[in-house]
């Protein structure tokens, strides 16, 4: 029993030791979201061109608002509070300080 228990011991460390501890940590994107909800159809190409802070310019898409949950690209940016230009057709139609959080989706109703 004893000679079992010397050769059993020695192999059952053995494995052990084979595995370590493996951890992963991944945390959330430090971003915000902006999504805009409008009628398509009223906007040339079904978007309009996004200011942001005077400096930051793109096109965005244009989606119908759904109630449950709006179904459109979205756009990420950083949090915190920013000035929100939308213009159409070289016409400024939305201009308004925003703040989002971190992992917020920011909804623009364009009319």
């Amino acid at each position: 029993m004893k000679k079992l228990l010397f050769i059993l011991l020695p192999v059952l460390i053995g494995f052990s030791a084979c595995t370590g501890v493996k951890t992963l940590t991944v945390g959330l994107e430090d971003e915000a979201y902006l999504i805009f909800l409008g009628e398509p159809n009223d906007f040339e190409n079904k978007t309009v061109q996004v200011i942001i802070d005077g400096t930051l310019s793109f096109d965005a898409e244009v989606v119908k608002d759904h109630v449950n949950r709006p179904k459109g690209k979205k756009y990420a940016i950083s949090k915190g509070t920013h000035e929100l230009i939308i213009k159409s057709n070289n016409k400024k139609i939305y201009q308004k300080q925003i703040f989002v959080s971190s992992q917020e989706t920011k909804k623009i109703i364009l009319k």
